[in-house]
């Protein structure tokens, strides 16, 4: 992979994350809400308000109007920028280095890259999740935290938390984009050089990075699913006086008390969701970031 200096891969990453949020922001909101429904409860013991992806999209729309589908895409934004800057800032460095040319390189190299960005964004992360979760009492599923915005949210939990409440949740999102992020960055540098190699698409067209995309995905939706219902159940549940959660007392906690309560199916549910969230969110950030990237390195060589 051509290189452009880290500080771009910075910008480009956090802006390509943030240009496709705001197209897959409505199926996060689906995709929480689902992954909430039914928390610690055997199957058939709960009413099921959101089914599927078309009828919970409806539902939420129904419940908190159109807009309400875009909810916590501000936190979003912001998880997005601070995330995939901090992530593909790192990776750039560690192909600049020649780290991802040694064997398994890309798949340390996005997994180390993936949980220095997820700390860093933790805090956004934990807004988002409490934001979209929160709807009208008749639809609610998990808890809900009532906030008002994402600087109101985040002052609460700084008030009655203190500053290491905002990063409550976050050993549960740091392994979620560690293997989710190695999945990616892997599978669709590889997959891109495939489908080069294979010649069926002009070397420089934007469905070569479209198609290596469409591979990552299904790589990282395999992956990180259960990853994904742990973090979000870890984000939003409750905690007492002293800032601990009351559902769970970490990701191992979560992930047991998920399987043996609900199910094993219950560690991928809101899996069609999280495909159709996860799959375009994937294949139009690598798109997003590929295109841009060609563009810095066109300017590059041009101011050379």
């Amino acid at each position: 992979m051509e290189t452009v200096p880290p500080a771009v891969d910075l910008v480009l990453g956090a802006s390509a994350c943030c240009l496709a949020c705001v197209f897959t922001n409505p199926l996060e909101v689906v995709k929480t809400r689902l992954q909430l429904q039914g928390e610690l409860r055997a199957q058939g013991t709960y009413p099921r308000l959101y089914r599927g992806f078309v009828a919970s999209v409806a539902a939420v729309a129904r419940a908190d109007g159109l807009w309400g589908l875009q909810k916590g895409l501000a936190a979003g934004l912001l998880y997005q920028g601070l995330m995939n800057g901090v992530r593909f800032y790192c990776y750039s460095l560690a192909c600049q280095a020649g780290l991802t040319q040694q064997p398994g390189g890309t798949m340390v190299a996005g997994a180390v890259a993936g949980a220095l960005g997820a700390f860093v964004g933790s805090p956004a992360y934990l807004v988002k999740t409490q934001l979209q979760a929160q709807t009208v009492a008749a639809m609610a599923v998990g808890h809900q935290h009532h906030h008002q915005s994402v600087l109101g949210a985040l002052e609460t939990i700084w008030q009655q938390q203190g500053p290491l409440g905002l990063w409550r949740g976050v050993g549960g999102a740091v392994p979620r984009v560690m293997v989710g992020s190695a999945a990616q960055l892997s599978t669709f540098t590889s997959a891109k050089a495939w489908v080069q190699e294979r010649q069926w698409l002009p070397e420089d067209s934007w469905l070569v990075a479209l198609a290596g995309g469409m591979i990552s995905s299904v790589a990282v939706v395999a992956v990180m699913t259960p990853f994904d219902v742990a973090s979000t159940r870890l984000y939003n549940q409750p905690v007492d006086g002293a800032g601990r959660g009351q559902l769970y007392g970490g990701l191992a906690d979560c992930l047991v008390k998920i399987w043996r309560q609900e199910g094993p199916l219950a560690l991928y549910k809101g899996l069609g969701p999280a495909y159709l969230r996860l799959g375009p969110h994937t294949i139009l950030s690598m798109l997003f970031w590929d295109e841009l990237r060609k563009l810095a390195m066109r300017a590059q060589h041009q101011g050379t």
